[in-house]
């Protein structure tokens, strides 16, 4: 159950300064049908996240608990990253004439493996349950998703800003360092 809200915790944050709510506000003013855009980036979430988490819960028994933690240290260290840099605008779907169902189903899969997916495969190979990490996980995309196609493209746009990605990395910078303090039994 602590994979589950670790996970959920971490994609809001991880998902939401990354480039998933520029792809879901452009898509939700292309196609007005929300309830199917959310389906289908729900598929498209679980399944990359459960093969994410089926991979770190196939690793965990090869792992000592001092490695897990480094792991979820270093994931959580790229994802930390990752906010510093720019973001390039994810590609444009509009010209698309597969739906709303689907469209948004290709695009979260050429998004593909991020750094919500590194930190829940973590959570996963940590917890060795890949179940409630992968749950989590999709939870959190969903929210972040669904927040995108309530505020529109305008106000997520306010996601990209520094002032906004610039703590949440210097937030997950610190939690990294702790873990891999842990991890290294420095404290």
């Amino acid at each position: 159950m602590d994979a589950l809200m670790a996970a959920l915790v971490t994609a809001i944050v991880i998902h939401a300064t990354d480039r998933t709510p520029w792809l879901i506000a452009g898509l939700g003013a292309c196609y007005r049908q929300h309830l199917l855009i959310l389906v289908g980036v729900a598929v498209a979430l679980a399944t990359v996240n459960a093969l994410a988490t089926i991979g770190g819960a196939a690793l965990a028994p090869r792992l000592t608990p001092n490695a897990r933690a480094l792991f979820l240290a270093l994931a959580l260290a790229a994802a930390g990253l990752g906010c510093f840099g720019t973001l390039k605008p994810p590609e444009s779907f509009s010209g698309w004439r597969t739906g709303p169902l689907l469209t948004p189903l290709v695009g979260m899969l050429t998004l593909g493996f991020g750094s919500a997916q590194f930190v829940a495969t973590a959570l996963a190979l940590r917890s060795g349950t890949s179940a409630f990490a992968a749950i989590g996980a999709t939870l959190g995309g969903l929210v972040v998703a669904g927040g995108a196609l309530a505020l529109g493209e305008v106000e997520v746009a306010r996601l990209r800003r520094r002032a906004v990605r610039l703590p949440v990395g210097v937030i997950l910078l610190v939690v990294a360092a702790v873990f891999a303090l842990g991890a290294l039994r420095l404290v």
